[in-house]
């Protein structure tokens, strides 16, 4: 029999190979419940609100309606790293096959789709698409280049040399795969150079990162831990231990 729920592993443009867990058609129907309820707790408050408007209430009634349904889980997926309130409750979210996260055109594809999906009824489609292919992918998913996936916790890198906060930080600019491994492979083995040297070579990306000497190796830290999507900080003996 096949598991519902798979491994794949991806390797992301910043050159970290992942190992994703795909969410099957289970879990992915009780993100899609829970989601569903919180927009009939929606419709129910604007349907209050707008029969205290009469006329002007029935039509912002059913222009909130056509907002919710289309927009809902779009600016969820492209603003809240690609989970909705109910993917959330369960732990799953929307990413590009590359592993990198869901953008606006490829959240609206997968989700105006939904339309197809749906037919004859119930997600029947999508249900059947779901189920011959080894992503799980329905066809949204198909024509957005998207899966759904399992939220993993990545811990982020720390320095033991203590420089202070290094929670991730989102790279300002654009940059290159061999400038952003670059900036990883440094957060990686910093700890184990001398700090005259650690710092001279933070102060290279001075324009980068808008500081020197220490300041500048916590920043490139924080922005390595962005590149990575880390959640939260190793110690040093979890560090050496993973490595």
């Amino acid at each position: 029999m096949r598991l519902l729920d798979t491994t794949r592993p991806v390797e992301t443009p910043e050159g970290i190979e992942l190992e994703l867990r795909v969410a099957g058609p289970i879990v992915r129907a009780l993100a899609w419940a829970i989601d569903f309820c919180i927009r009939i707790l929606f419709y129910i408050v604007l349907l209050f609100l707008s029969t205290q408007l009469e006329r002007l209430g029935n039509g912002l009634l059913l222009l909130s309606i056509f907002v919710l349904e289309w927009f809902y889980p779009v600016l969820f997926e492209v603003y809240r790293q690609g989970a909705t309130p109910g993917k959330n409750a369960l732990k799953i979210k929307v990413l590009h096959e590359s592993g990198t996260p869901v953008d606006w055109s490829a959240s609206m594809i997968r989700n105006l789709l939904r339309v197809v999906d749906f037919l004859p009824f119930s997600y029947g489609l999508g249900l059947i698409a779901m189920l011959i292919n080894k992503d799980f992918k329905r066809i949204g998913d198909l024509a957005a280049g998207t899966i759904v996936v399992y939220q993993e916790e990545i811990p982020c890198l720390k320095n033991e040399k203590a420089w202070g906060d290094e929670s991730a930080l989102p790279m300002p600019i654009v940059l290159s795969l061999e400038e952003q491994q670059a900036i990883i492979n440094f957060a990686d083995r910093a700890q184990q150079l001398p700090p005259a040297r650690a710092i001279e070579l933070a102060n290279i990306v001075t324009p980068l990162t808008g500081k020197t000497g220490e300041a500048g190796i916590k920043s490139l830290y924080q922005l390595a831990n962005g590149l990575i999507g880390c959640q939260q900080p190793l110690s040093p003996s979890e560090h050496i231990a993973l490595t």
